[in-house]
């Protein structure tokens, strides 16, 4: 005999039958819950029969369980060596980060008879080109589905990364609808439109509260544009996918306690006054705020699907929450909740699709070391913690108490070098003069200084179009807040840590 507990309304008699502990070892169980202390409402589970089911769960993926890929770093895999990792893994899913690049297609490409499901987009830059007509949301299927679709196993076009909460950018906002319906017609045209969902991703402060759960509640200011969203994926039977970010919950408040209730570890718990529902941890937290909003606009069924969630194992100076304790605690435990089957508290017994952010460090990310830091491997394929993911290794090894939210210390000796600098460059290959000319064009028609490459310029010599377009792609992006799409100029410019400059031409550098 044994029992667990998880929640469900008080005088309920029920059969259940899920899985224990291993893979293919069900039980069967009554379920009489029961109501106790506060009034919270837990129910018991007695188990009366075990016996074994074959060939009904794969011992060898989780459905449920995917994983972000960016590239946004010096040192890639190649494509090969990124599927055959993720062949040694129980990870079922794979969200390809960034924009519609070569790379990207590449990768897309070596995915193919693998099985493995792949969540491939169009970045925030190509959404006002999406929404401009069919003509270019079907180029856009044209060139990153079609040539890979069904070979390579595309199941979800996301249009965009936290649009409704891009400060400022109206023209992003506006866009986003025209633009899923634009690429779900061309989708339909393809006779894919049932087999691929079109869908955006959504930041938790798209939210206006979400704790406690039952009181999650969309931002009002998104009202017309959220109600439009939700209606077109309402029809098509897309998932609301949206980044869940304990982490960054923690950041907000590091006290120990709300340590431990961010990594799944040993808490007091925090109870839902107006449903009396005790939750356990802030994942749980956050996606039942999430189902709380859809169910309160009258989507009740739409599927919640985790984009992103994950943790630094690495911190910087003075940040608090990063360190490989506290990774290897909260994505552990999580894959551990996951394979559970419990669900949340108002989802009970429903895997919620989870993408873990992220499956290699990204360096040229800007901002703290710990945005650097997520990276379950190293690029030789080596696991930064042990998480249990490896099909040979299916329980990972966690702490089970929280590591102390301390500041990194004051160093005492010689600083460790810095990063010199970050520059924007054109892609090593497969860039055009043609397109480079036109990203001089682009850049000077800015308003930013190109008389460096003019004749008699410090920058004029050499006088050929990649050094001229160098010079101004990398000031335009310089002076465009060094944001990852000002560095893009339709997928022909990178970032790079390799200092430019060269005798009297000067690159400036964040």
């Amino acid at each position: 005999m044994a029992t667990i507990s998880v929640y469900l309304k008080a005088g309920r008699l029920s059969l259940l039958l899920f899985p224990l502990y291993s893979d293919s070892l069900f039980a069967i169980a009554f379920v009489q819950t029961i109501s106790y202390g506060s009034g919270i409402m837990k129910y018991s589970l007695t188990f009366l029969v075990l016996f074994l089911l074959q060939n009904v769960y794969s011992a060898n993926s989780q459905s449920y369980i995917g994983v972000n890929y960016g590239d946004q770093a010096l040192n890639i895999p190649q494509p090969g060596d990124i599927v055959n990792l993720l062949k040694t893994t129980t990870i079922a899913k794979v969200r390809l980060l960034g924009s519609s690049d070569e790379s990207t297609k590449a990768t897309i490409k070596a995915f193919a008879n693998t099985n493995i499901g792949l969540v491939i987009g169009l970045d925030n830059s190509e959404i006002r080109w999406a929404a401009t007509g069919p003509d270019a949301a079907s180029q856009w299927v044209n060139s990153n589905v079609m040539p890979y679709y069904p070979a390579s196993k595309i199941i979800i076009v996301t249009v965009g990364n936290e649009v409704l909460t891009s400060a400022g950018d109206e023209d992003a906002i506006s866009s986003i609808l025209p633009a899923m319906k634009n690429i779900q017609n061309a989708l339909n045209t393809a006779s894919l439109g049932e087999k691929i969902k079109v869908t955006t991703v959504h930041s938790m402060d798209l939210l206006t509260e979400f704790s406690p759960p039952s009181s999650g509640a969309f931002n009002d200011s998104f009202g017309d544009t959220m109600k439009a969203l939700l209606q077109f994926q309402s029809e098509h039977g897309s998932p609301f996918m949206i980044n869940a970010s304990p982490f960054y919950a923690y950041k907000r408040d590091p006290k120990p306690e709300t340590l431990a209730f961010c990594l799944f570890q040993s808490n007091s718990g925090q109870v839902d006054l107006r449903n009396n529902i005790e939750y356990m941890n802030m994942f749980d937290v956050q996606v039942d705020a999430v189902r709380s909003a859809l169910n309160a606009m009258g989507y009740k069924n739409m599927e919640i699907v985790v984009a992103q969630t994950g943790w630094p194992y690495q911190n910087g100076p003075n940040e608090v929450g990063p360190s490989l304790d506290n990774a290897k605690a909260y994505v552990g435990n999580l894959i551990n909740h996951l394979r559970s089957n419990l669900g949340t508290p108002l989802m009970p017994g429903k895997n919620v699709d989870t993408y873990i952010y992220e499956l290699y460090d990204e360096d040229l990310k800007l901002g703290p070391k710990s945005e650097q830091s997520f990276g379950l491997f190293g690029a030789d394929g080596s696991p930064h913690y042990d998480t249990g993911l490896f099909k040979s290794s299916q329980n990972s090894m966690t702490p089970t108490s929280p590591a102390s939210p301390k500041p990194a210390p004051a160093s005492t000796g010689t600083p460790p070098p810095k990063l010199g600098g970050i520059w924007c460059v054109p892609r090593p290959a497969g860039v055009s003069d043609a397109q480079l000319e036109e990203n001089i064009k682009l850049g000077c028609s800015k308003g930013i200084d190109c008389s460096p490459i003019q004749q008699g310029g410090a920058c004029f010599e050499p006088n050929n179009i990649e050094s001229h377009a160098t010079y101004v792609m990398n000031l335009y992006y310089q002076s465009n807040g060094r944001n990852p799409w000002s560095c893009d100029f339709s997928h022909t410019a990178t970032l790079t840590t390799i200092n430019p400059s060269y005798n009297g031409c000067n690159y400036p550098s964040g």
